[in-house]
């Protein structure tokens, strides 16, 4: 019986830690900050190397993925002791509710866009690098960028003033 070959996401660590340093310093800034979370984050990807699944994507999109849940926990527990106040909940709720139609709007783009969206807000890759990923030229990029964002910004301000309109009836 032959069994199936495990797949070593950190195959190319040299490669994988300049995208992942360059992704976190973004964030963060460069400097000991950025260090510290990629160090922490290729620390989690030894630990739980058996937990990734080549299915589910690329080596670097799973390290993007801890990388964001490590700079999530240290900004949170950073604003938790800096500041503990609490929102209104009426600036919750007005946050909810962009957020909600921001995510329809979205939802509702052809698959490229959605695609182009994720990639420059959801992974905070430059238009450089998406063109890396999608194999196009970064003006392109720019271009595709821009014309999306139109998009949704211009069916965002339509749902808003549909919104008013229904509430001043």
């Amino acid at each position: 019986m032959m069994r199936s070959r495990r797949v070593d996401p950190l195959e190319h660590p040299e490669e994988l830690l300049r995208r992942v340093y360059a992704y976190v310093a973004y964030r963060v800034g460069d400097g000991p900050e950025a260090e510290d979370v990629t160090a922490d984050v290729f620390e989690r990807a030894v630990r739980y190397s058996r937990t990734y699944d080549p299915t589910r994507g690329e080596p670097i999109a799973w390290l993007i993925g801890i990388a964001r849940r490590s700079i999530h926990g240290r900004v949170s527990g950073e604003r938790a002791i800096e500041s503990p106040d609490v929102a209104a909940p009426e600036d919750v709720e007005a946050e909810t509710i962009v957020r909600m139609d921001l995510e329809a709007a979205v939802r509702g783009l052809p698959a490229r866009e959605r695609e182009l969206i994720a990639l420059r807000y959801g992974a905070d890759l430059s238009a450089r690098q998406i063109g890396e990923v999608l194999e196009m030229t970064t003006n392109a990029v720019e271009v595709a960028l821009h014309r999306t964002i139109a998009r949704l910004r211009s069916g965002l301000v339509a749902d808003e003033d549909v919104r008013k309109s229904a509430l001043r009836q």
